[in-house]
């Protein structure tokens, strides 16, 4: 179930303000005060109150952050991120999924967008590591579910493995659809939390063909380690706010970009 943001405590909704910031480097009070649930008087003082403690600066209408660190956003504000443009690569992505195939899907807020995007199947399974995908997937005709087990991760509602072997060892994997904290030519996809590049690894190396999910905020931006080389990816799917040059230059490595 969807935790409402109105219900966060204000430590809660500050530290979540800051995670928006380390990741986006921005953002306006109007914006804030949508995506909590509050007031924009409530979330002016937030920043007021973050501003002596976090290298952040005020400006007119909102706040920028100064210097990032590798904080990790929850999984429930991560969703509500560039919603539209997730939604339309959610259902770009959903039409290269073909009946009969075995897919694999990261614990990523647009893989779970593809989920939603999904349509009828005689048989489609779906392996994945992502909670929310699982039960938002769990008792759909045709589908079938197989998840990784491990230690349950609340900041991406995901469960990881510190087993040697993986389920990846057992199945076959037409697909790998993964999102990323950020991607660029030199460094590939990369993601900010150790246990999740390992199983996105693994998620890789067992994968026919890898599709990249990434909106436009995610482009030419690395984090703490590569879990896919760019040579690794057979398709992109990312929207229209992506800077073109950057995509011409991925196309020119031969990699399919699909723009929505």
């Amino acid at each position: 179930m969807t935790t409402n943001r109105s219900d966060l405590f204000t430590h809660e909704r500050r530290q979540q303000i800051i995670a928006i910031l380390e990741e986006q480097q921005r953002a306006t009070v109007p914006e804030l005060s949508r995506l909590f649930a509050v007031s924009e008087v409530t979330i002016r003082k937030d920043l007021a109150w973050l501003a002596n403690l976090k290298p952040i600066v005020r400006t007119h209408g909102g706040a920028i952050l100064v210097s990032g660190t590798t904080s990790e956003l929850g999984f429930d504000t991560r969703e509500r991120l560039q919603h539209q443009e997730k939604t339309r690569i959610g259902i770009a992505a959903a039409k290269l999924v073909d009946d009969g195939e075995t897919i694999a899907l990261d614990s990523s807020t647009s893989s779970l967008y593809l989920v939603r995007a999904l349509g009828t199947y005689k048989e489609l399974t779906v392996v994945t590591n992502n909670l929310r995908s699982a039960m938002e997937l769990c008792g759909r005709p045709g589908i079938s579910v197989l998840m990784s087990g491990g230690l349950v991760r609340w900041e991406a509602y995901s469960l990881v493995s510190t087993l040697e072997e993986t389920i990846f060892q057992h199945v076959h994997i037409k697909r790998a659809f993964v999102g990323a904290k950020g991607f660029s030519l030199a460094e590939g996809l990369t993601d900010i939390n150790r246990d999740e590049v390992l199983f996105k690894r693994d998620m890789v190396a067992a994968a026919k063909e890898v599709v990249a999910l990434i909106d436009h905020t995610k482009w030419d931006k690395v984090a703490l380690a590569t879990f896919c080389k760019t040579d690794r990816l057979k398709t992109i799917v990312t929207d229209s706010a992506t800077p073109r040059h950057l995509i011409e230059q991925v196309r020119e490595r031969g990699i399919e970009v699909i723009v929505v």
